[in-house]
């Protein structure tokens, strides 16, 4: 045998595996220092056993076999057998394929896998059980069921009646039960019932031991039967006396009431499904179950009625009804537990009340869905209508100067102009007609053909253009009191160009002066003067409810622009309303001013046209709209889809194509369709069966959230809900 001389250097892996083999030795150690944990590194091993020891631990062995599952576990089972470990199963775990032994106080659980992508190998897995209630097995006895938490055991044991007593008076003296007299039992009990016909019965109890491994032991009652072919049955169980005789109530399962404790529980369904069910293992004797229920349901306004017919296994079943459901109770015993089993299913009655009402619900929301469309799209005609009578119809001349591409008119505002991209964006005082014609007869002098388009709508053009294989797209668009123009093609591009702003037209209508001061119309929701041409309050809110998420009115007052201001000023004052002093905005010819309300955050925008001043004020409800899940992320819009038509829609927006079911948004689908989107200008074509496709424009800022309600024939209509 090699030595090493001391003082010689060790090669690394010589210690590390010095140190694994003082590892494994402590864990043997200290698993075999404790007397009710067996040594798992100690039990047999099958023959051409590979253990694996890459994860050493003292509670558990594997170990590899060249065999398939369904010829290890029998070899398994005949090898801890004849090492002494006694198979039982335990209670409610028939059909569980872990191997429980039991030998003495030990335990042992083993159970099998296949290898990893082996199906012709298998792992066997040792782990120890601790059995916290030791009884002693008969030699010999078959069928056996046994639990050691309790404990409980089920068995039958090869000996006569007079026999297995013997045996049982000896052994559970050795373990350290001491068998109950009246006198002793007289904490528990003022009488032990140890009559059993034909048979024997006894009770006993066991001392708190730190050898032995009990602690807080309930007495238990050892029953004998003698069976027909000469042998013994065997029953240990708690004692009935010891077990709760008044139950308290577990969490509920599916909306029905679960005593406590339980071995095991399960339900089917939930408190609000048309057919629910519980069952579960109750430790404890039937009638203190019974009784739990009769208090439960009662106390639930559940009624019984009587008894159901008995099924296998019953020896309770009573019916129970409440207004809505019927059920039924059933109860019956199973090794030392009280199975619970109870169902509830709505009554046809109640079912058919329920479709009747979910469809008069129905019914009733597509028709106030319809109404508040139409509602909502009267209004928002009207509001085109205020809007468009503050644009001007006046022929339009070209603005002088200007450096773009394409003649500006007169009346352009904000003019951004990108030549290397080829972009171009103004709004206007004009109308959609105006500006259209003024284009129209501007490019066509400058020798642009014009494309046919089918999009030319008082509120909406969108006109193409082409000349010598340059193209120009332009969209005319009313967006509220102004209309925006956005074009963009290889006819705007400039070599090295830079962004310009171009200026209005320097002549300025002289604005009216009123002749009174300006006093607030006391019937309106949002406060505006008496003293006005036009005005118009819009809000939008879900079908149904009463909260708003957004309200809005447009006016037009002869009045100039400061009075108007301080009027506004003053009155959102009044009502609780707190100017924001960042980013407001005040000219003599435009007004732009935050504020936040009691509600939320508002928006009060004022301009000058048709020498009148325009209103614009806006108010949002973020509590309503986030309670709604309308508000849009951070940064984003969000854009909700809806859809009223009898047919399914599709829509594309931003590359991306959305199905909308008919009635998407209503009960059978709560939540239509939602896309977040980054604050721009999207083009979006709607298609729906038998139709021609639909294209329109939505121009989004970054804390909106519009909506795109498809309506039944078909048109699209956007409504900014936040």
């Amino acid at each position: 045998m090699s030595m090493i001389p001391r003082g010689t250097q060790v090669p690394a892996r010589w210690q590390l595996l010095a140190c694994g083999l003082v590892l494994m030795a402590s864990c043997s150690i200290a698993a075999a220092a404790d007397g009710g944990i067996v040594d798992v590194h100690a039990l047999p091993q099958l023959e051409g056993a590979v253990e694996d020891t890459s994860r050493p631990d003292p509670y558990r062995v594997e170990y590899r076999m060249p065999t398939p599952e369904a010829v290890t576990s029998p070899a398994v089972k005949k090898l801890l057998s004849a090492d002494g470990w006694v198979p039982y199963v335990r209670p409610l775990e028939e059909k569980s394929t872990t191997l429980n032994f039991k030998k003495g106080r030990l335990g042992l659980s083993v159970y099998l896998t296949q290898g990893l992508g082996r199906p012709d190998q298998s792992v066997v897995h040792y782990s120890t059980d601790r059995i916290y209630g030791n009884v002693p097995f008969p030699d010999g006895a078959s069928d056996i069921m046994f639990d050691g938490t309790r404990p409980y055991l089920g068995c039958i044991a090869p000996g006569a009646l007079d026999a297995t007593s013997d045996f049982y008076a000896s052994q559970m003296a050795a373990i350290g039960w001491q068998k109950l007299t009246p006198e002793t039992a007289a904490r528990w009990t003022s009488s032990l019932d140890e009559t059993v016909p034909n048979g024997l019965r006894a009770f006993y109890a066991h001392p708190d031991s730190k050898e032995g491994g009990f602690y807080q032991q309930k007495p238990v009652m050892l029953t004998l039967t003698p069976r027909d072919d000469g042998r013994t049955n065997v029953d240990i169980r708690v004692a009935p006396f010891a077990l709760p005789s008044e139950l308290k109530a577990d969490s509920d399962l599916a909306g029905l009431p679960r005593p406590n404790p339980t071995k095991t529980a399960r339900s089917l369904g939930s408190a609000s499904s048309n057919k629910r069910e519980m069952s579960a293992a109750a430790m404890a004797e039937l009638p203190a179950v019974l009784a739990f229920y009769h208090r439960e349901l009662a106390a639930r306004g559940w009624q019984e009625d009587g008894s159901a017919p008995l099924a296998p296994g019953d020896e309770v079943a009573i019916k129970i009804s409440i207004a809505e459901e019927s059920g039924v109770l059933r109860l019956g015993r199973k090794y030392d537990f009280t199975m619970v089993s109870l169902t509830a299913q709505v009554k046809d009655s109640a079912l058919a009340a329920r479709a009747k009402a979910k469809k008069e619900a129905d019914d009733k929301f597509f028709s106030d869905a319809a109404a508040a469309a139409q509602k909502v799209i009267a209004a928002d005609e009207a509001r085109r209508k205020v809007q468009a009578a503050a644009l001007s119809d006046t022929p339009l001349n070209a603005l002088a100067d200007s450096k773009t591409p394409v003649p500006l008119p007169e009346t352009a505002e904000g003019v951004k102009f990108e030549g290397g991209d080829g972009r171009l964006e103004f709004s206007s005082t004009s109308s959609v007609k105006a500006l259209g014609t003024f284009y129209r007869a501007s490019l066509k002098n400058a020798g642009w053909k014009e494309q046919p388009s089918v999009i030319n709508q008082p509120n909406m053009a969108v006109m193409e253009f082409s000349k010598a294989g340059k193209s120009i797209s332009m969209t005319v668009m009313q967006m509220g009191p102004k209309v925006n123009v956005s074009a963009n093609g290889t006819g705007l591009m400039v070599a090295a160009a830079k962004p310009v702003e171009a200026k209005s037209a320097e002549a300025k209508p002289i604005q009216a002066k009123s002749t009174e001061p300006l006093k607030p119309d006391p019937d309106s929701a949002l406060p505006v003067p008496t003293q006005r041409s036009s005005s118009g309050i819009s809000s939008t809110k879900f079908p149904g409810s009463d909260q708003s998420f957004r309200k809005e009115l447009e006016a037009s007052i002869p009045a100039e622009l400061s009075d108007v201001l301080a009027f506004y000023r003053a009155e959102l004052t009044k009502r609780g309303w707190q100017e924001k002093t960042d980013g407001a905005t005040v000219t003599a010819e435009r007004a732009e001013l935050a504020f936040t309300s009691p509600e939320g955050p508002a928006m009060l925008r004022l301009g000058r046209a048709r020498e009148e001043t325009t209103v614009s004020l806006v108010q949002r409800n973020p509590q309503a709209a986030a309670k709604a899940d309308i508000m849009p992320k951070a940064g984003q819009a969000r854009v909700m889809l809806g859809n009223i038509g009898p047919k399914e829609a599709s829509l594309t927006i931003n590359k991306q194509t959305v199905k909308i079911a008919a009635g998407a948004g209503g009960p059978q689908s709560p939540k239509g369709p939602m896309l977040d989107l980054p604050p721009g200008t999207y083009q979006y074509a709607l298609r729906m069966p038998g139709r021609p496709a639909r294209t329109e424009s939505l121009t989004v800022a970054a804390g909106d959230a519009w909506g795109l309600l498809v309506g039944p024939t078909g048109e699209v209509l956007p409504l900014q809900m936040y």
